[in-house]
């Protein structure tokens, strides 16, 4: 990956906002060992992270960004003493989380997306008495948190239902508060919005944002680029195990903002048009997104090249509906980014 095109990959990797280093990853590798094969097995080793190195500034909303498979569930995993790293290290407020994985348990909290985590037989409030107890929070001090936390997360008035009543983003809200029942000063957020509705992720991303001014640190890991963009400090992009840019949100964009973006509703392209427009020259990036009844085709081109007419020309065959131009985002940086 050039440095040119995105001067944010020249900064040292632990240049934080001025403030003390709260969490720390250090070249972090992580090896499993996979067996394939039905009749005659044969194993082999997959490095999943591969020298990853990141620190994460006191306050500070870092985002952990990647596609599937890219290695950012196996890295947090390891920062929050889930799996020991193959090599490499990693800290939470100066502690080694192999080492000191019990202080370091105390001190954070996970928040993830989806269904798991979270007892839906029992209420809101028994699910937070019973992760209170687990977290020893003071018998005295239970009471008054969980009311506190009731009322962050709007779930004053439905404490006494059972979770297996509650929307989507009701759960969410839950799972953060379960994250914060003992009050860690470090909180891992693992796609916290996924399946939410609008409204509701809205509201998630308002109480997200107010964490960090509440002094905690916060990572978050999301596939929504323009969450990752209103949310989040800096943001490290993994693709493959590796971290292959980091930065603010702008430092990132810059390495884009020159050039353009052309977009283009389509009807049933196939392999080779996306073939012949990858290759034409000034071409950064092609994707394509499956919308209902058509396709969106998303040409990222170099600065200064006009290529609207000449993209066109790619398209012999295909159904044409609306062409735009615009500035490129933070999402057009991330998809430059894991497919270079």
């Amino acid at each position: 990956m050039s440095t040119e095109r995105f001067p944010c990959l020249k900064f040292p990797v632990f240049r934080t906002l001025g403030r003390v280093n709260v969490v720390e990853a250090i070249e972090l590798r992580r090896t499993y060992r996979v067996t394939t094969g039905a009749m005659r097995r044969r194993s082999h080793d997959v490095e999943a992270v591969r020298g990853v190195s990141f620190a994460i500034g006191e306050g500070e909303l870092f985002g952990l960004l990647g596609p599937n498979g890219a290695g950012k569930t196996t890295t947090i995993k390891m920062l929050i003493t889930l799996l020991i790293p193959t090599s490499g290290s990693a800290k939470i407020l100066g502690r080694d989380v192999v080492k000191d994985a019990r202080w370091v348990r105390e001190r954070i909290g996970y928040v993830f997306g989806g269904e798991r985590g979270l007892y839906e037989r029992l209420s809101a409030l028994d699910n937070l008495r019973y992760f209170a107890e687990l977290y020893g929070v003071e018998p005295r001090r239970q009471r008054l948190r969980i009311d506190e936390l009731l009322g962050l997360v709007g779930l004053r008035g439905r404490e006494h239902e059972r979770v297996e009543t509650y929307s989507r983003g009701m759960r969410q809200r839950l799972h953060l508060a379960r994250g914060l029942i003992h009050d860690p000063p470090v909180l891992f957020l693992d796609e916290p919005t996924i399946g939410v509705d609008p409204v509701g992720a809205r509201e998630l991303r308002a109480l997200i944002a107010s964490l960090t001014k509440a002094g905690k640190t916060v990572l978050l890991t999301t596939h929504y680029m323009f969450e990752a963009d209103s949310l989040c400090d800096r943001i490290a992009v993994i693709a493959d195990g590796a971290i292959v840019a980091q930065g603010t949100p702008q430092e990132l964009k810059a390495g884009v903002e020159q050039g353009g973006v052309v977009e283009v509703e389509v009807f049933g392209i196939d392999e080779g048009s996306v073939g012949r427009i990858e290759a034409l020259p000034g071409v950064l990036a092609v994707t394509v997104e499956e919308q209902e009844l058509k396709q969106l085709l998303i040409v990222q081109t170099a600065p200064g090249a006009e290529l609207m007419h000449v993209i066109l020309a790619q398209l012999d065959g295909v159904t044409v509906g609306r062409i735009s131009q615009r500035e490129p985002t933070l999402e057009d940086a991330y998809v430059q980014l894991v497919t270079a």
